[in-house]
């Protein structure tokens, strides 16, 4: 009598479990870190971050949910003398935190204030070679993308945008900044976890619409520009 009332029971649990909804699959999990190029437009909900996640949904639908940590900060660098507003994500490294649990994928960029308030745009070459070395290998950013490598994330380092066909307040950082893409390009090549995007051709000639009224900043339609070429890569 007490084996047919379990098997009975047992019946009805196996039932009762297949009922149940079925459980979702772990979100992807994306970190955003860099400087203003990703943050701005945050206060009004279009920069790259909040771009990514509504492109990354849309593309991949509900069946994976998708959860984007933004923490790029404005005028952040990699090399930040100051140690409170450094450790805070002044300090880009220090937007990568010890205790996160793995991330699928980080999404980063920086480098240019960098250049931009180190040795200056007409410095040459010197504050690019601490940042990466010419053939990809060494210095400030291979040395923390291999810290998010040994992570299990991959890596996605976005470039920046360009003003073709206008006059920028930083048109003189251009050769440096085609120089440091070659250099990135080189260092994503010997890591196929590893991606290296150029936003160099994303601007139309002579298309202001891309940027803010500064000529720097992306607009909120820069902003989602970048983020979908992003959220290409990511959905491939």
């Amino acid at each position: 009598m007490v084996f047919p009332l379990l098997r009975a029971l047992a019946a009805l649990l196996l039932l009762c479990l297949s009922l149940l909804p079925a459980r979702a699959e772990a979100p992807l999990r994306i970190l955003v870190m860099g400087d203003s190029m990703f943050s701005v437009n945050r206060i009004g909900g279009s920069d790259v971050a909040q771009a990514l996640e509504a492109a990354l949904e849309a593309a991949l639908g509900q069946a994976l949910g998708v959860e984007v940590t933004d923490r790029a900060m404005p005028g952040a660098r990699f090399f930040h003398r100051l140690p409170i507003s450094g450790a805070a994500g002044m300090r880009i490294p220090a937007q990568l935190h010890a205790r996160d649990a793995p991330w699928d994928w980080v999404v980063l960029n920086g480098g240019g204030n960098d250049i931009l308030f180190g040795a200056g745009c007409a410095g040459g070459t010197r504050q690019i070679d601490r940042l990466v070395s010419t053939d990809g290998s060494r210095g400030a950013i291979p040395a923390l993308v291999a810290r998010i490598r040994a992570g299990g994330a991959r890596v996605i380092y976005a470039g920046y945008l360009r003003t073709p066909g206008l006059r920028s307040p930083i048109e003189t950082c251009a050769s440096l900044g085609d120089e440091i893409d070659r250099r990135l390009a080189r260092m994503a090549a010997a890591d196929p976890g590893v991606w290296f995007l150029p936003m160099a051709d994303l601007v139309p000639e002579g298309d202001r619409s891309f940027h803010g009224a500064d000529l720097i900043h992306p607009s909120p339609k820069g902003s989602q520009a970048i983020a979908r070429r992003i959220a290409a890569t990511i959905a491939r």
